[in-house]
């Protein structure tokens, strides 16, 4: 009889939420679980078992027992507080070590510090050794030993959660840098729709012609020279930090990443869902955290649909469908030596549209964050604190709107040769860092201008010499661009489009 690996010492279970706890072992055999004076029940069926303990309040220095017959695990130093699971790709994953600043937070961190950390095991197929690997993993305390390589944006976001609700925050890291919102949900949701068909289309072809066996040889031809051209290059970028990457690839020989796709690439459709996401699943939660939408960028179009397919199947998954959903709005971003191809705004568009749709949900806006040049922006406090702020209003209802939410656009009008866009969390009025740059308009020939905008409280006006009859306006409508324009609580405008011209 054993728990889920996800079961440790240290852990952290939610407060003020029915908790679930669940395990393997031998068929008609019942395991009990006791916390907290409080104890629940099961026979194991199917070589599985789950129990559901009562709400309880915040707590720490627990021990929770899970028994049955002769054989009784003990988990100790368990704390009850807010947990939150953060998902997504690389930004996400990016780890606390490699921040901007990071070390200095690594420094102060103590185990008292009320942030916990669980880091869902990176696995790419059930294998030999996904047993011993995933028993490998468990709850730790914060410490500048331990802590190095959790996510920088969620212990940002616990550092401030913490600190507003003094009670232990827990963290479950479960991400995979460059990987499609497709990798995190299964594979009949994707066929389910069928403007999402083409990722598992792309899969089929892919797989067509070879075993299972082959693809995995193959995969581990491309996994032994990735790993020695990964140790070159990183060589290279210490002596010659100036080296792009296209002259890497000169200097190198071609990267062969993202490899060929099979039953062993982290990036096939279904994946990780079911070799991180399941694993960790139904952990009883408070939220997700979620920061995710660069490898989908040659999809823009259907990002809406599969964003919206993932937070669905989540909170489906966890058998609560207000599960709170904060997600990340894509900053500004392009290579220096591309062209400013316009589909990460179809990224953020779609991000915005859907956390309009769905209830429970909230979009932290980053376009003043993003760094020409690097996908990976290394300041990842603001992400982290903007998080936190959407928390304390959205979920915990200790800010206000006007502390906690971007400007964003609400509607908009035309009067004679004057758009006038109305927003909302903009009540106070903008703050400008410079002039108001990166609004435009276009008429009914769909050609856009630059515009000259006059900043109100909740309310922007836009007029252009060249379109005396506007039909459409747009804002940082731009992979990469300046962002000038804030609200007086330190939050950029929300880019946005008022028509698809």
């Amino acid at each position: 009889m054993r728990a889920a690996a996800i079961f440790s010492d240290n852990m952290v279970l939610q407060r003020e939420k029915p908790i679930a706890v669940w395990g393997d072992g031998r068929d008609g055999v019942r395991v009990t679980v006791t916390l907290a004076g409080h104890r629940a029940s099961s026979v194991i069926r199917n070589g599985k078992w789950r129990v559901t303990l009562p709400p309880m309040p915040a707590a720490d220095h627990l021990t929770m027992t899970v028994r049955s017959g002769a054989v009784c695990i003990r988990f100790r130093e368990v704390a009850v507080g807010e947990v939150w699971l953060c998902g997504g790709q690389s930004n996400m994953e990016f780890e606390i070590r490699n921040a901007l600043h990071g070390k200095e937070l690594l420094s102060a961190l103590t185990p008292d510090c009320g942030v916990r950390y669980y880091y869902t095991p990176k696995q790419r197929m059930f294998d030999g050794e996904f047993d011993r690997t995933e028993r490998r993993s468990g709850w730790c305390k914060a410490s500048p030993e331990t802590a190095g390589a959790w996510s920088a944006v969620g212990l940002y976001f616990a550092r401030r959660l913490q600190k507003a609700l003094s009670v232990t925050v827990g963290l479950i890291g479960c991400n995979w840098g460059g990987t499609s919102a497709a990798a995190w949900i299964p594979r009949e949701t994707l066929e389910a729709h069928p403007a999402l068909r083409p990722y598992t289309d792309d899969y089929d072809a892919a797989m067509c012609g070879k075993t299972p066996e082959q693809h995995i040889r193959e995969y581990d031809r491309y996994a032994a020279f990735q790993a020695d051209w990964q140790n070159r290059y990183e060589q290279l970028m210490r002596e010659r930090p100036e080296t792009s990457w296209e002259q890497a690839q000169e200097i190198l020989g071609a990267s062969q990443y993202p490899g060929p796709m099979g039953p062993k690439n982290e990036l096939r459709p279904g994946g990780l869902y079911e070799t991180m996401l399941r694993r960790v699943c139904p952990y009883t939660l408070r939220g997700f955290l979620y920061y995710q939408g660069e490898s989908d960028d040659h999809r823009p179009e259907t990002y809406a649909e599969l964003l919206e397919a993932l937070i669905c199947r989540w909170r489906a998954d966890w058998g609560e469908d207000t599960l709170p959903f904060l997600n990340v709005q894509l900053p500004m971003f392009r290579y220096r030596h591309e062209p400013d191809r316009m589909n990460w705004c179809l990224i953020r568009e779609a991000q915005a549209a859907v956390c309009r749709k769905l209830r429970h949900t909230a979009l932290a806006v980053l376009t003043d964050c993003g760094e020409l040049d690097n996908i990976h922006p290394t300041d990842k406090e603001p992400v982290g604190n903007r998080l936190a702020l959407l928390a304390l209003c959205r979920v915990y209802g200790l800010l206000p709107p006007a502390q906690a939410e971007a400007p964003a656009y609400l509607r908009s009008y035309v009067s004679g040769g004057t758009l006038t866009v109305q927003t909302v969390h903009a009540e106070d009025g903008f703050v400008l860092t410079g002039e108001p740059a990166g609004f435009e308009l276009c008429g009914a020939d769909g050609i856009w201008y630059p515009a000259e905008a006059v900043l109100m409280p909740d309310c922007i006006t836009l007029t252009a010499a060249a379109v005396p009859a506007p039909a459409a306006a747009r804002y940082a409508w731009r992979n990469y661009t300046e962002v000038t324009v804030f609200g007086r609580n330190g939050l950029p405008l929300a880019p946005f489009r008022t028509a698809c011209i």
